[in-house]
């Protein structure tokens, strides 16, 4: 069987519901897919291990920060590579970042153990039963997690700057 995106999102949604599957779309082409906390674990297991998928290789897991999107302001986003197919599926899960927790995929992955390290690290996403979970990159005493938005880009209390410099 070809792998296209029509027909794995076929098979994952004949698996796991479109209650648990939302929003697909293909922005260059890689099916992307939103799910949930609950249903992540279990459908990337299924995408490993099914026989005809085969979606083994986990290129990037990564946080990302939407301040302005209420009840959704924290993201995981994996990218999975079925090496045999040469085929990509990007996954999202959003969450609150009043509960900024995950589900770690260090018992399916031994890669994603440094890359759930790096997204707790700058953005505070506490991944349960991940082995050591500590900061990889910033020194422990850090009390922030530098990649969440709470902070304006320029430091408003300068005087030094000349508005016409920066085209104002």
């Amino acid at each position: 069987m070809e792998l296209t995106n029509e027909n794995v999102l076929g098979k994952i949604i004949s698996k796991f519901g479109e209650d648990n599957i939302r929003d697909p779309y293909s922005p260059d082409g890689i099916m992307t897919i939103t799910t949930n906390r609950e249903s992540i674990i279990d459908l990337i297991k299924y995408l490993y291990e099914d026989e005809e998928l085969q979606i083994r290789f986990l290129t990037t897991l990564c946080g990302v920060h939407y301040p302005d999107q209420k009840d959704r302001e924290l993201c995981v986003m994996y990218q999975l590579h079925s090496l045999r197919h040469n085929y990509r599926l990007r996954i999202k899960v959003f969450f609150p970042s009043a509960e900024p927790i995950m589900p770690t995929l260090t018992n399916i992955y031994a890669s994603s153990n440094w890359m759930e390290r790096e997204t707790f690290d700058f953005y505070g996403i506490i991944f349960t039963g991940h082995p050591n979970l500590t900061r990889i990159l910033n020194i422990d005493e850090m009390e922030y997690h530098p990649m969440l938005k709470q902070y304006p880009l320029e430091d408003l209390t300068r005087e030094d700057k000349i508005d016409t410099f920066f085209g104002r």
